[in-house]
């Protein structure tokens, strides 16, 4: 096996280890509210659970030449976001949310989605995602080594949006759900095959 120290490599060669290497990765489509009420929406594959009770998830936003991005200045403005699962249903618009846009622009609104009033919180989410969270701002952590390089964003659940047909007894259906996750580059991935491993006592 290759020994290789980060400390040796670009920022560059460290990010194409992470996201060969941690794969496959879920993908949080973030909804945030501008201080001038413009409805931003971004997709983070740096997303995660923290803890269930209270139920938290996590999502890193990254800092492009050290400056915040319009999600994590919107999500400390607001102290809320909405975080929606990618599915294939709209992953293609999703995807064109990545596209950079000033402050004043939604990407909602230029990829043709639908805004949809939230029930907790004052951010709206999006109406075409299976399930989407509504989000306090519990905490946001600057993170780097010199100088913040990221903004990481704990958000606790308040409120749960889920499609109907993926509620199956309490649980979510993820043949339903038909996620999709990040690869590397341009790549994405379907749920693919399952199978079960029964924990040890």
């Amino acid at each position: 096996m290759k020994s290789i120290d980060p400390q040796d490599l670009s920022e560059r060669e460290n990010y194409k280890f992470l996201i060969g290497g941690i794969i496959p990765r879920p993908i949080a489509f973030v909804t945030t509210l501008s201080e001038k009420g413009v409805l931003n929406g971004a997709p983070f594959s740096y997303f995660s659970i923290v803890t269930a009770n209270p139920p938290m998830i996590s999502v890193s936003v990254q800092r492009k030449n050290g400056s915040q991005k319009d999600t994590a200045v919107n999500a400390i403005h607001k102290q809320a976001f909405v975080v929606h699962i990618a599915d294939e249903t709209y992953i293609k618009a999703l995807n064109e949310t990545a596209a950079s846009l000033p402050p004043d622009q939604s990407e909602v609104e230029a990829t043709g989605l639908t805004p949809v009033k939230s029930q907790r919180i004052e951010v709206p989410g999006i109406q075409e995602a299976k399930i989407r969270m509504e989000c306090l701002l519990e905490k946001a952590i600057p993170l780097g080594k010199d100088e913040a390089s990221c903004d990481l964003l704990i958000g606790r659940v308040v409120h749960y949006h889920i499609a109907e047909e993926l509620y199956d007894n309490g649980r979510i259906n993820p043949s339903r759900l038909q996620p999709v996750s990040r690869l590397a580059g341009s790549y994405y991935a379907r749920l693919g095959d399952m199978f079960s491993l029964e924990r040890p006592q």
